[in-house]
């Protein structure tokens, strides 16, 4: 790469990091060139050089953040092999995410996709890196239950992440709220374990039992 290369994807970098800063600590409103530029440490007109437009620099913004923020948990999920462990995971990287604003940001990312047209797809973009290594999970760890054959992983996947998203949100208002709904995902990743516990016998019955009840 040459020292230009560098200098460029620097600045871009650069840019980036300020938009989603901006974003998380002034909100959709008040995000700008002239704000992101000033969080980036770079002149202005370096976000047209580079993006195009302020709508550009955000969407690439929270297909950038996505991807970092996949990639920090990509090794746990991967190691991940039950569901129980799956949504104790899933609160770790809750309260992690709270911690470091990343929450604030996606309430903005979801208020700018009402206006700002790029928002939309990017953050559905990057929901779907989560969406993603949600479902590999799922399918590895309900093929030992008897849930197994029942489930749609992918749209249990997207069904997980829309609860994290809304609890995300949700304890912005209720804190408390959203800590009982965690602890009720919870609970019904013991009673899968429960399943994966039983024996040949039972987890056969209960695959019978299921069967008659989807031909209902």
């Amino acid at each position: 790469m040459s020292p230009e290369t560098a200098k460029s994807q620097e600045t871009k970098t650069k840019l980036l990091e300020g938009a989603l800063r901006t974003l998380t600590e002034q909100g959709i409103a008040k995000t700008s060139a002239r704000s992101v530029a000033a969080a980036a440490g770079v002149n202005q007109a370096l976000v047209f050089y580079h993006f195009g437009s302020v709508d550009e620099l955000l969407a690439a913004a929270c297909r950038y953040g996505a991807e970092k923020a996949v990639a920090r948990y990509r090794e746990r999920l991967a190691r991940v092999s039950s569901l129980s462990e799956l949504l104790a995971v899933g609160r770790d990287i809750h309260e992690h995410e709270r911690r470091g604003g990343h929450v604030a940001l996606l309430g903005q990312l979801l208020a700018g996709a009402q206006t700002h047209a790029g928002l939309g797809p990017a953050t559905a973009a990057g929901l779907d890196l989560w969406i993603t290594e949600i479902e590999q999970a799922l399918r590895r760890v309900l093929a030992t239950t008897p849930l197994g054959e029942f489930t749609d992983p992918e749209g249990l996947a997207r069904a997980v992440a829309a609860s994290f998203v809304g609890i995300e949100l949700y304890e912005g208002v209720d804190a408390q709220g959203a800590h009982a709904a965690l602890d009720a995902l919870e609970q019904l990743g013991a009673l899968v374990a429960a399943l994966e516990e039983l024996g040949p016998v039972a987890q056969r019955a209960v695959r019978h039992r299921l069967r008659r009840t989807g031909r209902r």
